[in-house]
């Protein structure tokens, strides 16, 4: 049949037709196709059937035929000629991005405070434990540069990293469950990218055009990210593999706009199977699990471009099958893909959750990340977070455990106890891990300062006397008292009547920054009989003589917004075979902890208050400043005060020595010495010796 074909129809030698006849053509067409001398329309109708039939034909060989065309590439822009890179300038400007890293973005929706860093922090510590390198990035919409001027009612604690960045307390979140060492760069706040684009645009790196939203803010963003992303933050050199990134706020907000658009330049900047998105929103329980306001949730985020891969549902119980089918069939996601994030004992329960439902499956199914290589650094640092699934579940059974053992009872004086526990997150994480050490359950009797200052002399108001005598009572019933740090002169008074009485009651005290601070001021009131005794802090007015803390030399006056002593600092013990505090650091010689803090002690006063009993066991490297007081066991079970906050190093698995030393102290006075011998025989720890190998 191809012979024939070919024989009378040859392909070279076909006429054009022409596009249209006159009425008068039929009849000479007619004869000129009895003739042969051309193909009539029942020879072409033919000849298709013909073609067709050869083309379906299995047995005809393909190659008489001429290939397909290859499909077009994905990206449109090969076709075009090659052209220089855009500008930043150029309103076509995407800034070029690592290819070869893996994003894991995790948003919230209908509501804040729906455990979205806890979710990040699972997830991360998840493929930690597979292996991957992992970092950290939290994007907050707030104009703020960085959080240390907020206040801790509004957003909680200040979390203070190595570098002295004071960024979110999620951050904390990341370095407690990844085990990380992040940088200040690694939360990024609108302030931050505003400040950064407007100084460009000051230099003139804009060349003069109109600087926008889109695409400076966002191409800034994007920049951001794909830069902090690989910088190192696990002790090895080598780049993360896999950044989690935690976007704050609820998506629809609008200062979280250009961080949402930015990320979804970002995802269609890079490879594909390069980004997943994890969306967290919430399912109550009313009559029944209630999906519309996550249906809700996620069309507010398909509105802006974006198919979330992942839905985590935060709900008082797991999510039934029915409500799993009704997601998924109104998000258009498949019915594995959401996740239940139900109530738990404790957060340490949620990586055991997530695993159980294959989220690290689910994401090596989105990202391929069976093609990344895990084989550790060769020069890394010992690994001592914990690593696989059994670790987790491990530490969340001894947290059940300590639940139901005896309880120890820590009566915290602060400032801020109205805001809840946010405002002192990393403190009660690191009095709960040593709580579990010890295995008792953590009880926090909360004390407002203001309500152990006595009333004015002359002034009788019965409401506070009243409210003093409570707190007093609550105070000695109490196995330990903690005051924590703090900034401005309300419930002062209160916090060194705290520190005063712990004294004199020979209960375990322990403070940390102010704390050690109004522990120096009732010691000079009580002991060196010096009533006007003060912080420079808190006498503005400069009725005292005697101010014991003094602002800082080298600290201006003129700016608040990072101007203090801030980051990682090395503390030197002075006589460690001696020191409780060297003791607990495993009879180290010199510590790294974090600092935050604009007023210190006045060492013009060091040697009145040694000569009373007051040893000053840790200094910095110059000796110029006081990080660590202490009386001698001799004297009292159990009181130490640092500079420092030793809280913000604090791990599970890994309690802060100072810490884990008062817990105990709290839960059994008499065992201190063996408590200290114990942490002795342990040897220093390299997570806060990190240059003593």
């Amino acid at each position: 049949l191809a012979q024939v074909v070919h024989h009378r129809y040859p392909l070279g030698r076909r006429r054009a037709r022409p596009h249209s006849r006159s009425m008068a053509q039929p009849e000479a067409g007619r004869r000129k196709r009895e003739n042969g001398s051309e193909e009539g329309p029942a020879s072409e109708l033919g000849v298709g059937r013909a073609l067709k039939a050869l083309r379906s034909d299995v047995s005809v060989a393909s190659a008489a035929w001429p290939p397909m065309s290859p499909p077009p590439p994905d990206d449109f822009d090969i076709l075009l000629p090659k052209q220089p890179p855009a500008s930043p300038a150029s309103a076509l400007f995407r800034p070029s991005v690592e290819q070869s890293t893996k994003y894991v973005v995790v948003s919230g929706g209908v509501c804040s405070s729906l455990g979205k860093g806890v979710t990040t922090s699972s997830i991360g510590a998840l493929l930690r434990g597979h292996g991957f390198r992992v970092t950290a990035i939290k994007l907050d919409p707030y104009l703020n540069i960085d959080a240390g001027l907020m206040s801790p009612y509004e957003h909680g604690e200040v979390y203070v990293l190595d570098d002295g960045g004071e960024t979110d307390l999620d951050l904390g979140n990341y370095e407690r469950m990844m085990f990380l060492s992040l940088q200040r760069d690694n939360n990024l706040t609108t302030g931050k990218i505003y400040d950064a684009v407007i100084k460009k645009e000051r230099r003139g790196d804009y060349l003069g055009k109109t600087v926008q939203v889109i695409p400076h803010i966002t191409g800034g963003i994007t920049e951001w990210v794909n830069r902090v992303a690989q910088i190192p933050v696990d002790g090895s050199t080598l780049r993360p593999q896999i950044c989690m990134i935690e976007l704050g706020g609820t998506v629809g907000d609008i200062e979280s706009m250009p961080f949402i658009e930015a990320l979804r330049q970002l995802k269609f900047s890079l490879p594909e199977h390069s980004l997943a998105w994890c969306h967290c929103s919430y399912v109550p329980d009313m009559s029944g699990q209630k999906t519309k306001p996550t249906q809700h949730s996620v069309k507010a985020l398909l509105a802006l471009g974006l198919q979330p891969d992942l839905v985590v549902c935060r709900s008082a119980e797991p999510l039934g099958f029915e409500t799993r089918k009704k997601i998924a069939n109104q998000c258009n996601i498949p019915a594995a893909r959401i996740l239940s994030a139900h109530d738990v004992k404790n957060l340490f329960h949620v990586p055991q959750v997530l695993a159980d439902q294959h989220v690290v499956g689910l994401l090596n199914g989105i990202l391929q990340l069976d093609d990344l290589d895990v084989t550790p650094a060769r020069f890394m640092r010992s690994d001592m977070g914990f690593r696989s699934l059994s670790d987790w579940s491990a530490f969340a059974k001894q947290v059940d455990l300590a639940e139901e053992a005896h309880e120890v009872v820590i009566a915290f004086v602060g400032k801020y106890n109205k805001g809840g526990g946010d405002a002192y997150q990393s403190v009660l994480a690191a009095l709960h891990h040593a709580a579990v050490a010890i295995k008792r359950k953590l009880k926090i009797d909360w004390i407002d300062a203001t309500d152990l200052e006595k009333s004015p002399v002359g002034r009788d108001d019965p409401e506070a006397s009243e409210r003093l005598l409570a707190a007093e009572a609550k105070l000695r019933a109490a196995h330990g008292v903690f005051v924590p740090g703090g900034f401005g002169d309300r419930g002062i008074e209160g916090k060194a009547r705290a520190a005063g009485l712990a004294r004199e009651w020979r209960k375990p005290y322990f403070g940390v920054c102010l704390g050690m601070q109004v522990a120096i001021i009732q010691f000079a009131r009580d002991v060196l009989g010096m009533a006007d005794a003060t912080s420079e802090e808190f006498d503005k007015h400069g009725a005292s003589k005697n101010h014991v803390i003094m602002y800082m030399p080298e600290i201006s006056k003129e700016t608040m917004g990072a101007n203090m002593r801030l980051g990682a600092r090395w503390v030197e013990f002075n006589e460690p075979a001696k020191s409780l505090g060297a003791g607990l650091y495993g009879g180290a010689d010199r510590i790294m902890e974090r600092h935050r803090h604009r007023y210190e002690f006045n060492v013009a006063y060091k040697q009145k208050f040694e000569a009373m009993g007051l040893v000053f066991s840790g200094q910095d490297e110059r000796k110029e400043r006081m990080d660590v007081i202490e009386l001698k066991t001799s004297d009292h079970p159990f009181y130490l005060a640092v500079q420092f906050h030793p809280e913000y190093k604090s791990r599970p698995g890994m309690p802060s020595p100072p810490f884990l030393g008062f817990v105990s102290a709290a839960g059994n006075p008499e065992g201190v010495a063996e408590t200290v011998a114990s942490c002795r025989r342990k040897g220093p720890s390299t997570h806060w010796t990190p240059l003593d190998l």
